[in-house]
């Protein structure tokens, strides 16, 4: 662009050039004595008196030339500069064309434009699975609710396999036993059963007592064996994990046609059948097991029968006698908080954690359980900030330190073994987090037990029948 910039300076004549004649070579200089002299650079230098003048050559109208990589030559370039003359505009090359023409053909790597392609692709898929999980997000729930429309309960089949002695209770619903069913592993599923019932014509009636069913059995084969007289066990009784003595009484009642009262005058006396001087009743001891009694079978037969059982399960866990009404105190907290058979474990771990004033200094065991055993309320599974701050309860965990004054329910094997041998670990806390599952979080800190409380009450808002 050098001869461009000179040119402008000192603009050739209009005239026309006449036709270059043929470069002579020029003979060489002659010298002066005093050039000699001088140094070599000096002498390089044209004289003085005829000034060098840069001259373009005249517009050629031949074609503009490239290179044999595409790219114009020094003197094509000077011409798309200066152009031909304005009658000739329409052989000029726009600015867009000159740069087209000069980028052609890529003689220098770093000058190629980059490649947006892959880039543009990419974006676009993630648009895409944006958009798909999106969609997949709010569709799923329409979706899972049609496709369990249309899918079958799940089910066993066959007659099942380990015999089981399933109970209805006093005023149970299909319902009930359809939910009991599959929490004692009897059937696979409460649709299954419930779904079944509903098609029945006319409806099925069900009677108290125990029925000799199986595990893992279809629902047909399930209500097939409740429907038949032959499976209802005569003067049997369940009492299950758990429960408490009033209504462990009341089966016992149901089932041998001893009155209620009479079973209650008995069970009045608990040191009458060895039980401990702490006990002021027989609750505790009345072992979670299934009951067959002769048709003659007294009430003070019946409650020495269930106490005896307890003891035997007791010595079996390797209880001495003087450390019996504490393991099942603790053992029955643990039978009523826990859910899992590992959370048996961890509770009974917390419970020793916060009787330990090196590690909690109130020494409050702060469980609803208590306190509804407090309260004769077994119906629901929280409590009220009134409740939980009466001093009058003395079942009330919250305001009274240490163990409860008794037991507050039955424990079975699992419990009594988890009260003597706690899991280790550090945790102060639990809360059950899906009554539905059994679902625990257990915490060592007071924020991270915060924390679960708050996904329990957000799971007791969806479901409201379990009360509040």
């Amino acid at each position: 662009m050098q001869a461009y910039e000179r040119a402008v300076q000192q603009p050739a004549p209009q005239q026309q050039q006449p036709p270059r004649q043929p470069v002579q070579p020029s003979p060489a200089p002659q010298w002066s004595a005093a050039q000699e002299a001088a140094p070599e650079a000096v002498r390089a230098q044209p004289a003085a008196a005829e000034p060098f003048r840069w001259q373009l050559d005249p517009v050629d109208p031949s074609p503009r030339r490239q290179d044999a990589g595409g790219l114009l030559t020094d003197d094509d370039e000077a011409q798309l500069w200066l152009g031909a003359d304005d009658d000739e505009a329409s052989h000029r090359l726009s600015r867009s064309e000159r740069r087209a023409l000069k980028h052609d053909g890529y003689g220098d790597e770093h000058d190629r434009p980059k490649r947006r392609g892959g880039w543009g692709c990419l974006v676009g898929l993630l648009i895409v699975a944006a958009l798909g999980a999106g969609a997949w997000f709010f569709l799923q729930g329409p979706i899972s609710a049609v496709v369990e429309r249309f899918t079958p309960a799940e089910d066993y089949t066959g007659s099942g396999t380990t015999e089981h002695v399933f109970m209805i209770h006093e005023g149970d619903t299909g319902s009930d036993i359809a939910e009991n069913l599959v929490a004692e592993g009897v059937t696979a599923s409460y649709d299954a059963f419930y779904d079944l019932l509903l098609k029945q014509t006319p409806e099925p009636e069900f009677h108290p007592g125990a029925y000799r069913l199986a595990e893992q059995m279809s629902a047909q084969a399930a209500l097939d064996a409740l429907l038949d007289p032959a499976n209802k066990m005569e003067n049997t009784f369940v009492i299950q994990e758990g429960m408490w003595a009033s209504n462990a009484l009341a089966e016992a009642a149901a089932v041998t046609g001893i009155p209620i009262e009479q079973l209650q005058a008995a069970a009045a006396n608990p040191q009458a059948y060895g039980l401990p001087a702490e006990a002021t009743s027989v609750e505790g001891f009345l072992f979670p097991a299934t009951y067959t009694v002769d048709p003659g079978a007294t009430a003070d037969g019946v409650i020495k029968m269930l106490v005896d059982r307890s003891f035997q399960a007791l010595d079996a866990a390797g209880v001495a006698p003087e450390d019996r009404w504490r393991t099942i105190v603790k053992a029955s907290l643990i039978e009523r908080e826990a859910g899992l058979r590992d959370d048996y474990y961890k509770v009974s771990r917390v419970i020793e954690n916060r009787l330990n004033p090196e590690l909690f200094d109130s020494g409050l065991l702060q469980f609803d359980s208590t306190v509804h055993y407090g309260l004769g309320d077994d119906s629901v599974v929280t409590t009220t900030d009134a409740e939980r701050e009466d001093p009058a309860n003395p079942y009330n965990t919250y305001v009274h330190p240490g163990l409860p004054p008794g037991p507050i329910g039955n424990p079975g094997d699992l419990a009594i073994d988890a009260a003597i041998h706690p899991a280790d670990g550090p945790w102060l806390y639990f809360v059950t987090v899906n009554l539905d599952t059994g679902e625990t979080v257990f915490s060592s800190t007071i924020e991270e037990h915060e924390a679960a409380v708050d996904q329990f009450l957000a799971w007791l808002d969806e479901h409201p029948e379990y009360g509040n």
